[in-house]
């Protein structure tokens, strides 16, 4: 026979003569409150809240605890506020205690601290709810047992922004899961990471709140800070978080609906950009009626600001009209087609973002999807294992061994000769959306000054030598780095004033030259074989030749036969040089309106060069044609930060200002491809894209944010997002500039610029190829690792 209230109670008052402790009022009331409920044919629930206990409290609580579960109590309810005087472990002890009867868990991780987040994310809770809110944690790692949980409620951590790969893998009950106002944006690590959670079916990153026509809530004001999945009851089965256990037998039969009611939208947000939250819903819910032809922007741009803090859906339902209201969105809901992809990625869910997800939903979003993203690399349907495409590559060699030297090899129908290195590039990229990322750490160990640091400002991978790296520092030193084993080459210190290396470009045929640039107007040839790697020995003039300067220089390219080489700054002009000579030849004057921020020579022929400028345009030259007029001139809507040939010289990419990226034909300048990255709206954005995998994919950066973004060249499909985190908290990370391996198959190199605390830089060595995982083992077992924006490439 289960034990009543009024006994455990007794116990309780016995426990506390024993250790000599007073009876804790709040213990006693949460009594009370459990007998009147059960009085009342209630649920027996005992609510016990944290913060009215002090470390006094624990042994004799724990001792009841322990015992809950043979009492008539039917569930414990566990509450913290904002402060709380008990030790985090007591705390955590008392919730394992209870075990099995432990309902709801409401806690606030200002009251413990964050080593009582690690140890409650390590060791699990038996509870069936968990709020928890905390700011303290930027990458959720919840590896503990939670088998019992089935919602999870994560609003308003404020500091999360992405997931370990294993996250929640131990909650395989988890039905509803919500987190508005976090910082996640990434749509590939979210997704890896919920995929992990078999009968998840209600997901929010925003809420969007039902209110009638006097823009009255159908969720009462005082409960912003509690996300209830009830606030939209015509979409929404599920009950209200904490208050309300959710029936995991409950069935939601959304998918055969059939609503296509009208729906109206107005939108606005102080941060993105609203129309990109109305494009990722409007579609949506707009039935059979083409909505974009029902609704005035003009009214949205009008829209006074501080009427709603993302946006407003109207909607009429017999005579009575409704309006739906997002709030406390995560910037994940800002990325484009973010609704579509969460719908194609989750299969299972059944609501999102309070919206009911309908069966004229799936198939619209199986349709965007297959339009805007990239599934797998070179448009690979279903992931393989290395393994299985290895033993097809060997049965297919062993059925050609029979022919002579004189057959040509054939391929599968479709196939062609890079078939199979492909294949292994898409399931390697494929198994694990976490990519592999490493600082690339070079001290001045070698140069006999072990705390020398450098603080890197322009990179270029060597075009003919696989593991060599050069990089020019914002104190105006050249360093040549082995970036495989992380050992200087040369070292040419800056001599003179201070000054940053901007403009850096190797000779192709004669592999140890390099010409830099700085923003002081300095231009110098070096020849690495005769730069050592330290000062030490060091005979300045040795293998180098200097040029006429280039006032305020940001870019510097040498043509293909390494003849020539162009300098582009801060100015309508470019200046070309003769290598040979050591001679500046000629200065083209007013080849823009504005200043030219990059030149660049394509990879073939020598006479032909590219501008980009900040006056909108980009043109190619002839030098044949003794530049006065272009050969012709691509406009784009901002500033041009940069403009590059790919390999095969068949396309020109340009990038301008806030990620207006596209891919001209080089032949004519038409546009082949615009690559529709989302804009931030700030004109201080500066973007910065290249050629990845020869010509096939392409990477981009801005210098406002935290992402590169990788896309196909051929068809402009979004493969991949990859998001640079801090090492610490407070910090940010920001892409200063970026460039693909020219050796290595979905490998490239970052430039990120801290923000705060501190204005440092580094170079972020990234492989697609290789988890993160991976590259810890790595690190486990002896390798070496360690962990002005406009101006150019």
């Amino acid at each position: 026979m289960a034990t009543d209230i009024h006994t455990l109670e007794q116990r309780y008052f016995d426990s506390c003569r024993r250790h000599d402790v007073l009876p804790n009022p709040a213990i006693l009331s949460g009594f009370f409150k459990a007998d009147v409920r059960k009085s009342q044919n209630e649920p027996c629930t005992l609510e016990i809240i944290l913060e009215y206990l002090k470390d006094i409290d624990f042994q004799p609580l724990l001792e009841v605890c322990m015992q809950i579960g043979a009492t008539e109590i039917e569930a414990v309810d566990v509450r913290s506020g904002t402060s709380c005087m008990l030790t985090g472990e007591f705390a955590l002890s008392l919730m394992h205690a209870i075990d099995q009867k432990l309902r709801v868990v409401d806690l606030h991780d200002s009251s413990f601290g964050k080593d009582f987040i690690r140890n409650l994310s390590q060791r699990g809770l038996m509870c069936e709810v968990l709020n928890l809110r905390s700011s303290r944690f930027r990458k959720l790692n919840m590896i503990g047992e939670f088998k019992r949980i089935h919602t999870l409620n994560l609003d308003y951590s404020t500091s999360l922004t992405s997931f370990k790969e294993d996250c929640f893998s131990c909650m395989p009950n988890l039905i509803c899961l919500s987190m508005c106002e976090t910082r996640v944006g990434n749509l590939w690590t979210t997704i890896a990471a919920l995929s992990k959670l078999p009968s998840l079916a209600e997901l929010r990153f925003q809420n969007w709140l039902c209110c009638d026509d006097t823009g009255n809530s159908s969720g009462s004001s005082d409960q912003d800070d509690k996300t209830d999945f009830s606030q939209l009851n015509i979409c929404s089965s599920f009950g209200a978080y904490g208050n309300v256990v959710i029936n995991p037998d409950s069935q939601i039969l959304v998918e055969d609906s059939s609503d296509d009611s009208e729906v109206d939208f107005s939108s606005q947000h102080r941060e993105y950009d609203y129309l990109e939250l109305l494009s990722n819903l409007v579609p949506r819910l707009d039935g059979e009626i083409d909505l974009w032809n029902e609704v005035s922007f003009d009214a949205f741009s009008n829209q006074n600001e501080e009427e709603s803090s993302a946006g407003v859906l109207a909607r009429c339902i017999a005579d009575v009209s409704f309006k739906y209201i997002s709030c406390h969105a995560s910037p994940i809901c800002f990325e484009k087609h973010y609704r579509d992809y969460m719908i194609v990625s989750l299969p299972k869910l059944k609501f999102l973002d309070n919206l009911p997800i309908r069966k004229v939903d799936r198939e619209r979003a199986t349709i965007t999807y297959s339009q805007y993203f990239e599934h797998l690399p070179y448009g690979r349907k279903h992931k393989e294992s290395v393994v299985s495409i290895l033993q097809q590559r060997e049965i297919k060699a062993s059925q050609t061994r029979g022919k002579t030297s004189r057959q040509k090899t054939s391929y599968p129908s479709g196939m062609s000769q890079y078939f199979y290195t492909r294949s292994l590039s898409a399931a390697k990229v494929g198994s694990s959306a976490w990519p592999c990322l490493h600082t690339l750490t070079v001290s001045g160990n070698h140069m006999g000054d072990e705390n020398r640091s450098f603080r890197p400002r322009q990179f270029e991978y060597h075009p003919s030598i696989s593991c060599l790296m050069v990089f020019g520092t914002l104190d105006g030193e050249i360093v040549v780095v082995n970036h495989e084993n992380e050992n200087i080459v040369s070292y040419i210190p800056s001599f003179g004033a201070m000054n940053s290396v901007l403009g850096l470009c190797w000779l192709k045929k004669y592999p140890s030259k390099l010409i830099a640039g700085s923003d002081n107007g300095s231009l110098k040839l070096y020849d690495i074989r005769h730069m050592p790697p330290s000062i030490r020995g060091m005979h300045y003039g040795a293998g180098t030749v200097t040029f006429d300067e280039f006032d305020q220089l940001t870019s510097v390219h040498v043509n293909s036969t390494d003849e020539l080489f162009l300098a582009s700054g801060y100015s309508k002009n470019i200046a070309l040089y003769d290598i040979n000579s050591g001679r500046r030849l000629q200065v083209f004057a007013d080849m823009h309106k504005e200043h030219i921020n990059v030149v660049k020579f394509s990879n073939h022929s020598p006479s032909i060069f590219a501008t980009s400028s900040f006056d909108q345009d980009v043109k190619l030259w002839d030098l044949r044609q003794k530049p006065i007029q272009p050969c012709y001139t691509a406009s784009s809507s901002k500033g041009n930060v940069m403009v590059c040939f790919s390999p095969d010289d068949h396309y020109l990419l340009v990038s301008a200002v806030d990620n207006e990226v596209r891919q001209l034909l080089a032949v004519d300048g038409r546009v082949h491809l615009n690559f529709g990255i989302t804009a931030t709206g700030s004109s201080q954005n500066y973007t910065r894209s290249y050629y990845l995998n020869g010509r096939d994919y392409i990477v981009s950066g801005s210098c406002d944010e935290h992402v590169v973004r990788i896309c196909c060249a051929q068809t402009g499909r979004r493969l991949r997002d990859i998001s640079l985190e801090g090492k610490g908290s407070g910090t940010s990370m920001f892409v200063q500039s970026l460039r693909g391996d020219p050796f290595r198959d979905f490998n490239m190199s970052i430039l990120a610029a801290y923000t705060r605390p501190s204005s440092k830089s580094e170079i972020v060595k990234v492989n697609l190829l290789a988890s993160t995982d991976h590259c810890d083992k790595e690190c486990s077992h002896g390798q070496h690792s360690r962990p002005s924006r406009s101006m150019g490439g």
